[in-house]
């Protein structure tokens, strides 16, 4: 059974793609069984223009914190800075990634400034990577900035990185925008070659007895597959990019469902984590078990089947879906008494 693809131009044996993710891209070990689990390409963690900014000044933050205290202090020893990859180290780790597997190494960037973007994917492109995911992971609090400055400033950030490098490009989204399909219109005419959809913002908990907000991360479930589903399915064939799924894909019928909607790759994270590298290998049966039972021979005769543009009900992913939804709805255990 043929499960081969493509995705940013590069061809992958498979759909299933391991998703940015420290635990499990950092150690190279879990790259080579990644890669034995049948995996089409990975997508390294993000580097951050923060931890740059570190590699620049830690000599001197270790230099001089501490100056100001006594001998018997018990924070004498400096603290471990916030990011612990330094850039040399992830560049590193691109290099020997590519010498050591076969499939494709997308690396991941995650920029502060117009400049640092460009520079840091030159750098990312000389250490060997096969491709580049742009990931605008940013929450904006300025109540003066308008929608438009915040798009305008992410193409010019794209603009600046696909003039730097001949790498393909990937940009990583979240969904939150006024007219997503515009913005991602603008996106493809900027010169990228790919979509992620979508970025799972990450969000603070407090802890009512300490009094602290704290991370609190919560791992996608099946059911998180369908915000990515639905615009994939409404964007594809009407935007020239190709398209990555991310955020819920658990399971074989998860896969199938967003190549149906128009995916090009499905991105696995959350499932590797709560079921190990190995659950990579059961999707990856159960993919090809499902295309032979139902006389498929290739993931092209698949791949946006069920989009909007093909779609028997175009409107199913549209406003009078949901509207139907809402009519159609009944309780498992109806418990509301109407007033007569």
């Amino acid at each position: 059974m043929d499960i081969s693809t493509t995705y940013l131009g590069l061809p992958l044996r498979s759909p299933l793609v391991v998703g940015a993710c420290g635990p499990l891209t950092e150690n190279l070990s879990n790259l080579r069984q990644i890669e034995d689990a049948g995996a089409g390409a990975i997508v390294l963690h993000s580097l951050f223009e923060e931890q740059l900014h570190k590699d620049r000044f830690e000599l001197d933050y270790y230099l001089t914190q501490g100056t100001e205290s006594y001998g018997e202090a018990l924070t004498y020893f400096p603290q471990r800075p916030l990011f612990h990859v330094s850039a040399e180290a992830y560049l590193e780790h691109i290099q020997t990634a590519k010498q050591q597997l076969d499939i494709p190494i997308i690396a991941s960037l995650n920029g502060t400034t117009t400049d640092g973007w460009a520079d840091y994917a030159k750098q990312i492109e000389s250490a060997g990577a096969d491709a580049l995911e742009l990931n605008f992971y940013a929450v904006p609090t300025d109540v003066s900035m308008t929608a438009a400055q915040i798009e305008q400033a992410y193409l010019d950030i794209v603009h600046s990185v696909t003039h730097s490098v001949d790498l393909p490009i990937a940009v990583k989204l979240s969904p939150y925008f006024t007219n997503l399909a515009n913005f991602v219109h603008s996106l493809s005419q900027a010169g990228i070659n790919g979509l992620v959809l979508f970025n799972r913002f990450y969000q603070p908990d407090i802890d009512i007895d300490t009094l602290e907000v704290y991370p609190h991360v919560l791992l996608s479930t099946s059911q998180d597959l369908r915000l990515p589903l639905r615009w994939i399915a409404i964007l594809y064939g009407t935007i020239p990019v190709d398209f990555a799924a991310t955020g819920g894909i658990h399971h074989a019928e998860d896969v199938i469902k967003l190549l149906m909607a128009g995916a090009d790759v499905t991105m696995m994270v959350s499932a590797l984590l709560n079921h190990g590298i190995d659950h990579l290998r059961t999707v990856d049966q159960e993919l090809r078990k499902w295309l032979q039972d139902h006389e498929y021979s290739s993931l092209s005769q698949l791949k946006g089947s069920m989009s909007q543009i093909n779609c028997p009900d175009p409107s199913a992913f549209e406003r009078a879906q949901y509207i139907k939804s809402l009519q159609s709805y009944r309780p498992q255990q109806l418990s509301i008494h109407l007033a007569p």
